[in-house]
C-alpha cells in the first residue's frame, strides 16, 4: 500500500473511532436525564421502577386533594380511568391546578407506592391536555367536567 493511502486510511479510522466514542459519551450522559412517562395503570401493574425519575399524568381525582396545615405538603390522586396514583408534592401548586383537571407530575416512585413529585404541571386552558395524558386516558376518565378526552 502506498504510504499516502495508508496515512489517509489511518486518519479515517481514527476519525470514525473518535466520533463513535463522542456519540457514545453523549448517549450515556443523556441516559440519566431521560424521564419516562407512565400512566396510573402502569403503577398499579408494578411496571414502574422505584427511585428513578419518571413522569406520570392523569386527571386529578375530585375530593382527593389534602393539604397539610403545617407545611406546603399536598397529597392528591391522579387517575387514567382504570387506576389511581397517589402523589405527594411539597411546593406551591400551579394556579390552574384543580380537581377534575389534567395534570402531569415529575418525580420518583417511593416504596410506599406513591410518587414524591418535584414538579407539577397543570393544563393551561380548557382545550389543552398534555399529549401523554390524552393518549393514556383516551375514552376512559372524565377529566373536563362532562367532556371526555
Amino acid at each position: 500500500m502506498h504510504p499516502a493511502r495508508k496515512q489517509r486510511l489511518i486518519l479515517v479510522v481514527l476519525l470514525v473511532a473518535l466520533s463513535s466514542a463522542a456519540v457514545g459519551f453523549v448517549a450515556y450522559a443523556m441516559r440519566s436525564n431521560m424521564d419516562y412517562f407512565y400512566a396510573p395503570t402502569a403503577f398499579a401493574a408494578g411496571e414502574v421502577p422505584f427511585e428513578k425519575r419518571i413522569r406520570a399524568g392523569g386527571c386529578v381525582v375530585p375530593g382527593s386533594i389534602v393539604r397539610d396545615d403545617d407545611s406546603l405538603d399536598v397529597r392528591f390522586a391522579l387517575t387514567d380511568g382504570d387506576a389511581e396514583l397517589e402523589v405527594v408534592f411539597d411546593k406551591i401548586l400551579p394556579d390552574l391546578f384543580a380537581e377534575g383537571e389534567a395534570a402531569v407530575v415529575t418525580g420518583k416512585l417511593q416504596q410506599g407506592g406513591y410518587v414524591r413529585a418535584d414538579q407539577v404541571l397543570a393544563k393551561h386552558d380548557e382545550s389543552y391536555t398534555p399529549p401523554e395524558v390524552a393518549d393514556s386516558m383516551r375514552g376512559k376518565a372524565d377529566c373536563q367536567g362532562d367532556a371526555k378526552i
